[in-house]
C-alpha cells in the first residue's frame, strides 16, 4: 500500500465514509504494511470522543448493557462506536465470538459502528490494535466509544490504558464475582454496576460492593483499632475530612448502580453517572493526565515491540535461538553471556551517537 493510497484512505475516513473506517480498522488489526502511517495521520484528529470501558466476569450481561447504552446515545442523536474485544482463536488469532450478533437494538443503524476484534493474547484482552482502532473511531467523529472486554477477571485491568471511564459489571448472588473484584479489578473501577438487578441477591451484592469501595477509600475502616490504639488517629480531623470529601467536586467516589439491561432499567442513571464522571475528569485535570499516561505507555509498548523484532532478527542472523540454546545446554556458554553478545552491536550503535 503506497503512502498516497494510505492518505486517500485517511481522507475518506475523515470525510465520514464508513467503508473507509472499516477498511482502516481491518488494516490496523492485521497490522498490514502502512498501518502505522494511517494511525499517525489520524492522531491529529483525535481527542474529542468519550471512551468508556465495560468489563466484568462472563455472564454479567456486558453485551446486552452495551447494546442498550448504544441505543440510548443514538436516541439522543449521538453517534456510537463499539469495539468488542473477544478471546483469540488459538488457531487463527481471530476473534472466536466475532460472528455473534450483539447489537440487536441497533441493527441497520449506520451511526452505530460495531467491530469485534481479537484480543491476540494480550493482557486483559486489549491489544495495541484495539487502542489504535479507538483512535480511528475518534478521528472518524464518533461521539461515544464503548469498549467491551473479554471478561477474563483480574487481567482486565489493562482496559484502564484505553478508556477514560471504567465500568465494572457484577451479577447478583455471585460470591465469586466479588472475590474476583477483591483480587485486583476493584482498583480500576470508576463505576460499578450490578446488572440483572431483578434477580435474588442483588441488594446483597450492592452492599458488598459498597463496603469494598469504602474499605478501599478508607483502609483504616478495616483495622481493629480497639487493640491497636484508636487514639493514634486524630478522630476529629479525620471525621471532618471524611464529611468534606463527598462535597468536593475534585474527589470521585465510585458509585454502585443497579440495572436490568434486558429491559433498559437503570440505563438513564448509568448514562447520567458516566457524564458526571466525565465532568469530574475535566474539572480535576485527570482527563489530561490519563491522556499523558496513555501516550507514555503506548510509546513504551511500541518500543518494546520494535526492539523485540530487532533482537529476533539479530538472533536469526546468528543462526537462531536454538543454536544458542544448544550451546548453553552443552555448557559452552550461559544465557547471560548470550544476551550480552547479541546486544553488543546495539549498545555500540547507541554509545556511538553524537549527543
Amino acid at each position: 500500500m503506497s503512502r498516497a493510497v494510505e492518505s486517500d484512505l485517511v481522507e475518506r475516513l475523515l470525510d465520514g465514509e464508513h467503508r473507509a473506517l472499516a477498511r482502516a480498522i481491518t488494516k490496523i488489526e492485521s497490522q498490514s504494511p502502512g498501518y502505522r502511517d494511517i494511525v499517525s495521520e489520524l492522531h491529529a484528529h483525535t481527542g474529542d470522543a468519550s471512551v468508556v470501558g465495560i468489563t466484568g466476569s462472563p455472564g454479567a450481561g456486558k453485551s446486552t448493557l452495551v447494546d442498550k447504552l448504544a441505543k440510548y446515545y443514538r436516541d439522543q442523536g449521538e453517534t456510537v462506536g463499539v469495539i468488542a474485544v473477544d478471546p483469540s482463536s488459538p488457531y487463527t488469532g481471530g476473534a472466536v465470538l466475532g460472528d455473534r450478533i450483539r447489537m440487536a437494538s441497533n441493527v441497520g443503524d449506520m451511526d452505530v459502528f460495531f467491530r469485534s476484534m481479537s484480543a491476540r493474547g494480550q493482557l486483559g484482552g486489549l491489544s495495541t490494535a484495539t487502542a489504535d482502532a479507538v483512535k480511528a473511531l475518534d478521528a472518524f467523529g464518533k461521539d461515544r466509544i464503548i469498549i467491551e472486554t473479554v471478561g477474563a477477571g483480574q487481567n482486565e485491568v489493562d482496559v484502564v490504558k484505553t478508556a477514560d471511564t471504567v465500568v465494572v459489571l457484577a451479577q447478583p448472588g455471585s460470591g465469586d464475582d466479588v472475590q474476583m473484584l477483591k483480587a485486583g479489578i476493584l482498583e480500576i473501577g470508576d463505576l460499578f454496576v450490578v446488572n440483572k438487578a431483578d434477580m435474588e441477591g442483588a441488594s446483597r451484592t450492592v452492599a458488598e460492593l459498597q463496603e469494598m469501595i469504602h474499605l478501599r477509600d478508607d483502609p483504616r475502616a478495616n483495622l481493629d483499632t480497639g487493640h491497636h490504639g484508636a487514639d493514634a488517629f486524630d478522630d476529629e480531623s479525620a471525621d471532618a475530612e471524611a464529611s468534606d470529601a463527598p462535597d468536593d467536586p475534585l474527589v470521585w467516589t465510585p458509585q454502585v448502580l443497579e440495572t436490568v439491561a434486558t429491559t433498559g432499567e437503570g440505563i438513564d442513571e448509568l448514562v447520567e453517572t458516566l457524564d458526571e464522571h466525565r465532568d469530574y475528569l475535566d474539572a480535576s485535570g485527570e482527563l489530561a493526565e490519563k491522556a499523558r499516561k496513555r501516550a507514555g505507555e503506548e510509546i513504551r509498548q511500541l518500543l518494546r515491540s520494535d526492539v523485540n523484532r530487532l533482537l529476533e532478527a539479530e538472533l536469526d542472523r546468528r543462526g537462531g535461538v536454538d543454536e544458542f540454546a544448544e550451546a548453553v545446554v552443552e555448557k559452552e556458554t550461559d544465557p547471560y553471556a548470550v544476551a550480552e553478545d547479541v546486544l553488543e552491536p546495539f549498545r555500540e550503535c547507541l554509545d556511538g551517537r553524537d549527543d
